[in-house]
């Protein structure tokens, strides 16, 4: 490989968009690797820049770092990743993207009417959480669809807890 295929950290954070520290920290994370120059300095195959692309856009749709480096666990050391590569490993998150999509959709559509309703009862309100009657079903807003309720316990609420 030629020296022109590696890329100095400072480059790599410039193309990326991402913080020098944290692409030291990516690394001890085992999500992208780099070589030692014989002075010590990191130098990053310019294929990193794709698996940074790719860890940008799986944070931005609510993926863990743990699911993110299981992921590029699956990707070739020997080569640069092929399209082939990429869609595969992209097609195990199309259900979960799905999912999240129509919650946001759900969300979207029952903000539109909850807004507009002007109902101005909390009896009828589909929000209104009497007696914090939710408390039960553990921490967080437990009456948002699943998938938005990202880093929350994903214990559902229990029927008791849903009665009024």
């Amino acid at each position: 490989m030629a020296d022109s295929d590696l890329l100095l950290i400072g480059d790599v954070a410039a193309r990326s968009g991402f913080a020098a520290s944290a692409l030291r920290y990516y690394e001890r994370e085992g999500l992208i690797r780099s070589e030692r120059s014989p002075g010590g300095q990191r130098r990053f195959h310019r294929s990193v820049l794709r698996r940074l692309a790719f860890v940008r856009a799986a944070q931005s749709v609510g993926l863990s770092l743990e699911e993110v480096r299981d992921a590029l666990a699956t990707l070739p050391d020997s080569r640069t990743p092929t399209r082939a590569d990429w869609a595969r490993l992209s097609a195990s998150w199309r259900a979960r993207l799905d999912e999240q999509i129509a919650a946001l959709e759900a969300l979207r559509d029952g903000l539109t009417s909850c807004i507009g309703c002007g109902c101005l009862s909390l009896r009828r309100c589909a929000l209104y959480n009497p007696g914090d009657r939710m408390a039960e079903a553990g921490p967080g807003a437990r009456l948002l669809p699943p998938a938005l309720r990202a880093g929350q316990p994903s214990s559902q609420p229990s029927r008791r807890a849903l009665r009024t």
